[in-house]
């Protein structure tokens, strides 16, 4: 399983984030007197189409998509010095596979900034040269191991210039995921588990009053996050923590009061599962209606396989119609056939988002 790790300053607001997300309230336990240990929980990915296909075929049993959200200890400064909680939370997040990075935004005297004012681009800044300093301490420790032998086989030579490019690219404070590597690159590297190489999203932690847009403090942080190439989404943590609380009915009614369309959490949580290169497919049935993930690219043996191993190892054909095509033609597969949208794909079919699959094999 995937997992998205959440990051931070202390005090950012990263548990109550991991709140909304996770409505895991009183649960989470604060990090203090030295844990390290992070929070996790398994949070079903929130999907209308998911929703619209139980509704229509009423099965004995339903089971959505889900994604591992990680809750890490804050990241203070000189953490890759092991300072605070460093060398436990960069391992941490190594095992993480996307980022969540909150930044705060948010005024609160009783809750005093680490850094003694609110200046987030400041704090993305810290936070990212803590993991920069983590990755260049990796690759000094292989090169210094590498240029201590006699002599080196052609693949070690061959890893020894794609680390000393990598050295450069974080010595000019620069992420790896800037660095436009190939996917031999991505391979040759998957061992060292470069933080910085991990896809990235800024989540801006705003208090109820800062509704607006032209904010300077947002508008700096909105700025570095369209330099760099990361998403962007601002979330009103403590007021969504306070929405989740209450009863769905009631969850609903507020929203609609303040015009808000969809929940903070949803976004973040359908934000975080299309960070982590995932899609989802449906199979249905009056038995089951079943959301199934992949990885964007996987192919149609990849689903039967997601299913179980015998329908990827028997794999004849997938059944496929697209989850628009099925809705535009009044629900129903015979007239999917009819109109030439349901289709019989091979093994090497590329899955889509939203396709609702039935896979024909023979064991």
């Amino acid at each position: 399983m995937l997992k998205c790790g959440i990051i931070g300053l202390p005090l950012s607001g990263k548990s109550t984030i991991f709140n909304v997300v996770t409505r895991a309230g009183a649960e989470v336990k604060p990090y203090a007197s030295g844990k390290t240990d992070p929070n996790r929980a398994m949070v079903n990915v929130p999907d209308e189409r998911f929703d619209h296909l139980a509704r229509l075929f009423e099965p004995k049993k339903v089971t959505p998509a889900t994604v591992e959200f990680v809750d890490l200890a804050g990241l203070s400064r000189n953490a890759s010095k092991g300072e605070g909680v460093g060398n436990a939370f960069l391992s941490f997040v190594s095992e993480s596979d996307a980022l969540v990075h909150v930044v705060r935004l948010f005024e609160n005297s009783d809750v005093p900034h680490p850094e003694n004012s609110i200046d987030p681009v400041r704090d993305w800044n810290i936070v990212e040269m803590e993991l920069i300093f983590r990755d260049l301490g990796v690759i000094e420790n292989r090169l210094s191991r590498l240029q201590a032998k006699k002599k080196n086989i052609p693949s070690e030579i061959e890893e020894k210039a794609l680390l000393e490019r990598c050295q450069s690219c974080l010595l000019e404070e620069r992420p790896l995921r800037e660095l436009g590597l190939s996917s031999e690159d991505l391979r040759l590297l998957s061992g060292f588990a470069f933080v910085t190489l991990k896809p990235e999203l800024i989540v801006a932690n705003l208090d109820e009053t800062q509704t607006d847009d032209s904010l300077p403090v947002l508008g700096a942080l909105r700025e570095l996050a369209k330099t760099k190439g990361i998403r962007l989404l601002k979330i009103f943590g403590k007021m969504e923590m306070e929405i989740t609380e209450l009863p769905e009915e009631e969850q609903k009614e507020f929203m609609g009061e303040l015009g808000i369309e969809e929940s903070g959490r949803n976004r973040l949580i359908s934000e975080a599962y299309a960070l982590l290169g995932l899609l989802s497919f449906f199979t249905t049935g009056k038995d089951e209606v079943r959301a199934w993930t992949l990885v964007k690219g996987d192919n149609a043996v990849d689903a039967a396989g997601a299913i179980h191993s015998d329908l990827a190892r028997g794999f004849i054909r997938a059944q496929v119609v697209s989850y628009e095509d099925f809705i535009s033609h009044e629900h129903s597969l015979a007239k999917c056939r009819e109109k030439g949208v349901l289709r019989l794909e091979g093994k090497e079919y590329i899955v889509a988002d939203g396709d609702m699959i039935e896979i024909r094999f023979n064991v």
